[in-house]
């Protein structure tokens, strides 16, 4: 069963000066994804990310990572670019991207000859032979990624990468991991930014409080909310709202209302019998970033709870 997973891990548990900052997390990145690692700052997604690399020990729990109960014994066939950056500023941009891939036991000269290739298709071959001092923080950024993917790992770790990016680099970033996941890799990436997440992941999971709080497809989150639908009248009459269901809510481009379980036909009807018209209707399903907010929140209140009692 676990085969079929990059990453597999269950119970992780991790303690900091007696304080329990991951309790009991479970992670399965099936192989071939792009999986989300989701939470609010402080929610303890890189001492996950961290306990899944073997970069620290888990205090309790079981966890394998491309078959190796002990992941170390698998990093030449992972790259991983952390929260934190870093780069040596006198190195030549290719020669610190070929130096981060020797380290995973590439030779430096194929790795010299893959940053270029990998710089030129990002559209920053001109800095190929500039110094990283003389670069802008978000191009440095960005040769350190392209050095976490030079020696073409079979698994992707990213700590915040969109972190620190401006557009035009987000935009390249996610035109590379797309490319890595078609070349075949697995990429886990941690986010709080539910944007990239929505457009990205196959899968992801939820921290929060250092819990495990949902794991699926970005469409299983969505469809955690009911959806809404966005009604604007062909004119806006007083005691409208009546003919509306509970939770309609007016704002100056019409009214919101969770869609009724029934559908919106009946108040569609009596909008219609009670003489107003419709000038637009509209029915979607809530974003990432609703799921994500009514998940957590849920977890700040059981948490609350927990210590209450």
């Amino acid at each position: 069963m676990t085969n079929a997973f990059a990453i597999h891990a269950t119970g992780l548990v991790k303690n900091f000066g007696g304080k329990r900052v991951v309790d009991g997390v479970d992670v399965a990145v099936p192989r071939g994804a792009i999986y989300g690692v989701l939470g609010p700052n402080g929610a303890g997604k890189t001492t996950t990310l961290r306990m899944l690399l073997g970069i620290i020990e888990p205090d309790g729990g079981h966890r394998t990572l491309l078959g190796h109960t002990h992941p170390r014994d698998a990093s030449d066939r992972v790259g991983y670019l952390p929260e934190e950056r870093g780069l040596y500023p006198g190195m030549r941009a290719r020669d610190a991207i070929a130096f981060m891939g020797a380290l995973r036991g590439l030779d430096l000269k194929a790795g010299r000859k893959r940053a270029v290739t990998l710089m030129e298709g990002a559209g920053l071959g001109h800095a190929a032979d500039t110094r990283i001092r003389k670069l802008s923080k978000g191009m440095a950024q960005f040769v350190q990624l392209l050095g976490s993917v030079v020696h073409q790992p079979e698994l992707l770790v990213l700590d915040e990468p969109f972190s620190g990016l401006d557009p035009v680099n987000q935009e390249r970033l996610e035109t590379l991991i797309l490319a890595e996941r078609d070349r075949g890799a697995t990429i886990v990436m941690s986010t709080h930014v539910m944007a990239h997440a929505e457009r990205l992941c196959d899968r992801l999971t939820i921290i929060a409080g250092g819990r495990h709080r949902f794991e699926g497809t970005v469409a299983e989150a969505r469809g955690l909310l009911p959806m809404r639908a966005h009604y604007v009248p062909d004119r806006d009459e007083p005691g409208l709202a009546a003919y509306l269901p509970d939770g309609a809510v007016h704002q100056r481009d019409g009214w919101h209302f969770p869609v009724p379980d029934g559908g919106v036909e009946a108040a569609l009807r009596r909008l219609i019998d009670g003489g107003h018209g419709i000038a637009g209707l509209s029915i979607e399903r809530p974003g990432l970033h609703d799921a994500f907010v009514r998940i957590v929140g849920a977890s700040a209140l059981d948490a609350t709870q927990e210590i209450s009692a």
